[in-house]
């Protein structure tokens, strides 16, 4: 059978360091590929080359057969090639209908006029949310819908144009356990339909769980593709990182003190959190755990005086916090690390160095006229991305968005360990990133606990926190409903604290956040 898509010796670098090397895979008609690999490992310019985002330095693709040769994404999807990103690219201010069309509208002519035919595009947008179970009305704006919602919509524009190929990078990361299920029938039923599928994911049993055929590349080279059963997942592992990683999570070296560090007493916010009070100790490593819409985003954002704190106090270092934004949370020697590192955490363009000295800025000032040390800069931003052996190229030129994500997130946290801050609170830290850039993190984590910090951790996955946590707090509904001291875990008790009930839905009894790689 002739492959949908074949690249042979592909080949891609940037700023003289090698991302695609030599790279050849196919995939058949009605198949899903399950791509894989540490961050850095070469997926994401794998897929730009073959969505026709970037241009190939060597080598070829092949579409059925035919060279292949794409200028600009717009030819990629002439030629039947969608790729939804992790970052879904829909137009929030516009319409579901508008997103879909996006491309070009039917048109009726009134004599001399031309104008939007309305009627087919509401008809076939219909239509084709239909096809993917999304009973929304073609008329709703896209920033009222859910991120699972969101991404049917990408989906449903992929079959509009009629995809025989789509690639789907990192597409559960914003996904409740239930869309997530949702989200892998889908995807099945369009197999069976005779689609093609690239799905790239770290979550590596969900690979088994859906692939056909599995690719694993490593520092930008293909290690093997294989069939989906010739593999498990300390194989994957092994593959992946070019050796077997016999703990996913690193020692704990230290434990908490009896030393306050941060106080919440009482912190409310109608409609988003109440009445939530506990203590972060120095050197305390304290888990946030909770199901999506618990709550546990807002309360960090109250904390860092993002959000209006209506009720109650905060008190860091025994200081009670007069007025909440984020420049005095910065001066109480308070950090976050925020969810969404590409939109929040990053300024995408901009170079490494400028990027992880933005926060401490100020520090670098010579003058009342506003001139920047920038040797001193550049020293200090440097010995900082060494410390976290952050993969790139010379950090005064090289922007974040050429990174990796688990690179991305290292300058994230380099930023905010500029600025020696006392408490920590970290927002999902490890999502998106693979299972080696994952322990680096959790490395971190242990360093900033060792030295005296306090570490707020929020996270989906319950399994990290159980692994690196000294407590975990359980939000729900905007509460705290639960708190569990290390030595004392429980998944079952946990899961039904944040369920708020005493038994947990026996779908989500093993729930795809809790991931085992």
């Amino acid at each position: 059978m002739q492959p949908v898509l074949e690249t042979r010796n592909l080949s891609k670098s940037f700023y003289g360091i090698a991302a695609v090397t030599d790279v050849s895979i196919s995939i058949q008609p009605g198949q899903i590929l399950g791509l894989i690999g540490q961050n850095g490992a070469g997926k994401s310019t794998l897929m730009n080359l073959i969505g026709g985002v970037i241009q190939p330095d060597s080598g070829g693709m092949f579409l059925y057969g035919k060279p292949y040769q794409p200028a600009n994404p717009a030819a990629a999807n002439r030629h039947r090639i969608a790729f939804i990103h992790q970052e879904l690219n829909l137009f929030t201010n516009m319409t579901i209908a508008e997103n879909i069309f996006i491309q070009g509208f039917p048109t009726i002519r009134y004599g001399p006029f031309r104008f939007v035919d309305w009627a087919i595009v509401k008809e076939k947008t219909r239509a084709v949310l239909d096809e993917v179970g999304l009973k929304l009305s073609p008329d709703t704006v896209v920033d009222r819908i859910s991120p699972g919602e969101r991404q049917l919509v990408e989906i449903a524009r992929a079959l509009f144009m009629d995809a025989a190929l789509i690639i789907f990078d990192e597409p559960t990361t914003s996904l409740t356990a239930r869309e997530t299920e949702n989200l892998f029938t889908l995807m099945r039923r369009l197999r069976e339909g005779g689609k093609s599928i690239i799905y790239i994911s770290h979550i590596l049993k969900d690979i088994l769980h859906l692939a056909d055929s599995v690719a694993i590349m490593r520092d930008g080279a293909l290690v093997t593709q294989e069939e989906a059963s010739a593999f498990d997942i300390n194989r994957m592992i092994s593959l992946m990182v070019g050796r077997t990683i016999d703990n996913l999570y690193p020692p704990r070296t230290s434990g908490p003190t009896t030393t306050p560090l941060m106080v919440l007493d009482g912190v409310s916010a109608a409609g988003l959190v109440e009445n939530v009070s506990f203590t972060l100790h120095e050197g305390e490593v304290l888990g946030l755990f909770g199901l999506m819409g618990a709550g546990r985003t807002e309360l960090a954002r109250i904390i860092f005086g993002l959000d209006s704190l209506e009720q109650g106090h905060i008190e860091i270092n025994g200081k009670r916090l007069a007025r909440q934004n984020a420049r005095d949370s910065i001066r109480s020697q308070l950090a976050f690390v925020t969810e969404n590192r590409r939109e929040e955490g990053l300024l995408m363009n901009i170079n490494i160095s400028d990027n992880t000295a933005l926060v401490n800025l100020p520090h670098y000032g010579r003058s009342l006229l506003g001139s920047i040390d920038s040797g001193r800069m550049i020293s200090d931003t440097q010995a900082i991305v060494n410390a976290l052996q952050l993969k790139s190229g010379d950090i005064r030129v090289q922007t974040v968005k050429a990174l990796s994500g688990g690179n991305q997130q290292k300058v994230v946290m380099a930023k905010w360990l500029l600025t020696q801050p006392r408490v920590f609170i970290l927002d999902e830290p490890t999502r998106g990133i693979d299972v080696g850039a994952k322990y680096e993190i959790y490395s971190i984590i242990d360093q900033l606990a060792a030295s005296g910090s306090g570490v707020l951790f929020i996270s989906s996955e319950l399994e990290e926190l159980t692994g690196m946590c000294d407590r975990i707090l359980v939000m729900s509904r905007g509460e705290i409903f639960g708190e569990f001291s290390r030595g004392n875990y429980d998944e079952e008790s946990i899961l039904r604290a944040a369920f708020h009930q005493e038994e947990v839905p026996a779908e989500l009894a093993h729930p795809v956040e809790v991931s085992t790689p």
